[in-house]
């Protein structure tokens, strides 16, 4: 019994803690260092994303109890530098200085500590309450790279963990490493970084007239010095502080050092930091990287790398395709036996023959054609992308088509937001904000749905198969697929080039930005935490989107295909009536209009095809492509109408997901009517030219 009683009373003072955080961890780091990965480690499932109070800036936060204190740490942006350029390294800076935060923990990459050393210098010029963590020992194992753990925490003074975030070695000193620095007073132990004289007089300058300062007084004095009047108001005599910086700035400028202010600071901070790394890090093996650069060479080839890219491409819709057509099937033949199911007990329950109609052949059957259609490529495309993030390939994509963006006038970052688009636009959009310019960030956005997503992947796999591949037989089939299906992305990969240099030089005229592209080493990857990753934070997520827009378009559909007048359905005077205007560009009025009524979930584009050419009640799913071609065919459909059906599905409006996704992140209603109008007006003149060419030739 008392041990019961010990026990609650454990219980409820473990509730008490949770509720009550009273330590707040700021965690930083370069991207691809494994600071997500730490960040798993200590907060577990307690994680949460929310808005910083006073700001839109989504910042992700977890928890975790460490004795008797809740430890809340607060995951930053990855970021190469505090100068406060992008948004990324603003959101990062602002949050260490002028939030609450006991201690800043920076994340480093062991096998390439020098750079890394970089972005710990800056944040001890703000904060001394610092932890540097030392992660990915094991890589710097096996590449022979060995730091002097003692020696680098006395040059930086501040505590260093030696950590391995994946397999969580390290994780119980690093938690006893933060209980310390949280425990510490404030004060400044040692100045890391020294600039040159000149500079080092201004600095001291305005520090002595800062008096009372709740930030530090030499890094205030810097950002005071770059232009950054926000620290006036955290100095005690503000009015004296903005005479001694306009002084100092005149006579850096007469110097000549002010014009380039943040080259001289880059390069002392580049400076300290080769100084600390050729102290304390030895490489035994002085080629570690050559494995790497021996890769680089062909991944990264003006030729080659392209060609591989596309091979992989091609490779990944290969497996894509093969590999979903089961589950799909499966997945189909379980839903018709729940459906039996679902109508015996509607029926015994006495619900309405309308209503039971509604739900089952409205609701339910356009709900589960889409997860059977998407769920399985989904299962299947995520992962793969995943494992080639995981791998390190993704920014040598970016890379490879960095020239091709700057030549369009747009951010080489823009073919990863792009690539993530053939899962689903909206993630695509949503990715977007990796890049730093708004122009540019808002080009991306505009520009991802010349990408099909898996929505359209199955429209265009039919089409293809039907008309183009399908007299081949098997495995010359699909391999021939995959091929057209792989030349019509890249099609949509040169429109994306195109109406991004037409936007560069029109609605969003500018200059494009450069960026720091860190190319990471080539990793083994973790596959059960890429399986686990793209599930739930990619598959699930696409689909509950997908979900959520298909139950309202089901419910529409149905009462289209069944309110009639005149003895005539909805379904039909709508198709006849958008009919004139569809033969102009090589579709019918039926495609037309699978094509606005697919705008919840593109999935269903096809079914409603079929539905109006049966003039069937519900949705149907012909499974044999011969049936559905003798169909398609019967009602008047050619290789033209094929391929003007191929190409509206890959260059129209986007779906209501992704519409949704544009709205959140522009906070615009002009530009979300701009992203639906752009790709439905250039849809339309093409169809428009390849199907009146074609009558030339016919």
């Amino acid at each position: 019994m008392f041990s019961g009683i010990m026990e609650i009373n454990q219980e409820l003072n473990q509730a008490y803690v949770q509720e009550h955080p009273n330590i707040r961890i700021a965690l930083v780091g370069n991207p691809n260092v494994g600071k997500s990965t730490v960040f798993n480690a200590l907060t577990g499932m307690h994680q949460h994303t929310g808005n910083w109070p006073g700001k839109t800036v989504a910042l992700a936060s977890g928890t975790y109890v460490y004795g008797d204190q809740l430890h809340e740490m607060i995951d930053l942006p990855g970021t190469y530098s505090l100068l406060a350029h992008s948004r990324e390294e603003q959101v990062t800076s602002d949050f260490i200085c002028f939030e609450q935060c006991e201690c800043c923990v920076v994340v480093c990459d062991s096998t390439c500590l020098q750079r890394n050393l970089n972005l710990v210098l800056q944040t001890l010029e703000i904060t001394d309450r610092v932890v540097v963590v030392a992660n990915l020992c094991d890589e710097a194992k096996k590449k022979q790279i060995e730091i002097d753990q003692k020696r680098l925490s006395e040059q930086l003074g501040s505590e260093v963990v030696m950590m391995s975030a994946r397999s969580k070695q390290g994780l119980e000193e690093l938690k006893e490493a933060i209980a310390r620095c949280c425990a510490q007073s404030h004060q400044r132990k040692q100045v890391v970084i020294r600039y040159r004289e000149e500079l080092e007089e201004a600095i001291s300058a305005i520090c002595e007239v800062m008096g009372h300062s709740q930030i530090d007084h030499r890094f205030a004095a810097i950002k005071l010095l770059e232009g950054d009047m926000r620290f006036l108001e955290y100095v005690e005599h503000p009015r004296q502080c903005e005479e001694v910086i306009k002084k100092q700035k005149e006579y850096l400028r007469d110097l000549g050092i002010y014009d380039h202010l943040e080259d001289e600071l880059a390069a002392a901070i580049a400076k300290r930091s080769a100084q600390i790394s050729d102290a304390c890090v030895t490489l035994k093996q002085a080629n570690y990287y050559e494995r790497d650069r021996r890769i680089d060479r062909i991944v990264t080839h003006k030729v080659w790398g392209l060609l591989l890219m596309l091979a992989l491409l091609t490779l990944i819709f290969w497996i894509t395709i093969s590999g979903a057509n089961i589950p799909s099937e499966l997945l189909a033949k379980g839903f018709s036996l729940l459906e039996e199911q679902l109508n015996q007990w509607l029926l015994m329950l006495g619900v309405h023959e309308w209503l039971r109609a509604l739900m089952m052949d409205g609701i339910y059957k356009t709900l589960t054609w889409v997860v059977a259609v998407m769920l399985p490529p989904m299962a299947i495309f995520f992962p793969l992308f995943t494992i080639l993030e995981d791998f390190g390939y993704l920014p040598r994509i970016a890379f490879n088509l960095d020239g091709f963006f700057r030549k369009a006038k747009a951010c080489g970052k823009q073919a990863l937001t792009m690539s993530m688009g053939f899962g689903c636009n909206a993630v695509g959009v949503s990715g977007a904000r990796i890049i730093d310019s708004p122009r540019e960030r808002l080009i991306a956005i505009l520009t991802n749905n010349f990408v099909p997503c898996n929505g359209r992947f199955p429209t265009l796999i039919a089409i293809i198969t039907m008309f183009f591949a399908g007299m081949l037989a098997a495995p010359w089939n699909s391999f021939v697929s995959t091929l057209l299906l792989t030349a019509t992305i890249v099609l949509g990969v040169l429109l994306t080039f195109w109406v991004s240099r037409l936007l560069s030089c029109t609605l969003l005229k500018g200059v494009p930005s450069g960026f720091t592209l860190e190319l990471p080493p080539y990793r083994r990857p973790q596959f059960g935490k890429v399986i686990i990753r793209s599930i739930f934070d990619r598959t699930l997520f696409v689909l509950g989107r997908a979900i959520s827009v298909a139950i309202p378009a089901g419910a529409l559909l149905w009462l289209l295909a069944n309110i009639t007048v005149d003895g005539v359905t909805l379904l039909t005077m709508i198709s006849s009536f958008l009919d004139p205007f569809a033969r102009q560009l090589g579709l019918d009025g039926v495609i037309l209009l699978a094509f606005i009524l697919g705008f919840p979930a593109n999935e269903i584009v096809v079914p409603i095809i079929i539905m109006t050419y049966l003039s069937s009640t519900h949705m149907l799913e012909l499974n044999d492509l011969t049936l559905m071609k003798e169909l398609l065919v019967a009602n008047g459909w050619t290789w033209v109408t094929a391929i003007c059906t191929m190409l509206f599905s890959l260059i129209h409006f986007p779906c209501a997901t992704t519409l949704l996704t544009i709205r959140k992140e522009t906070g615009s209603r002009k530009w979300t009517l701009v992203a639906f109008l752009l790709p439905t007006f250039i849809g339309m003149l093409v169809c428009f030219l390849v199907s009146h060419i074609a009558l030339l030739w016919m």
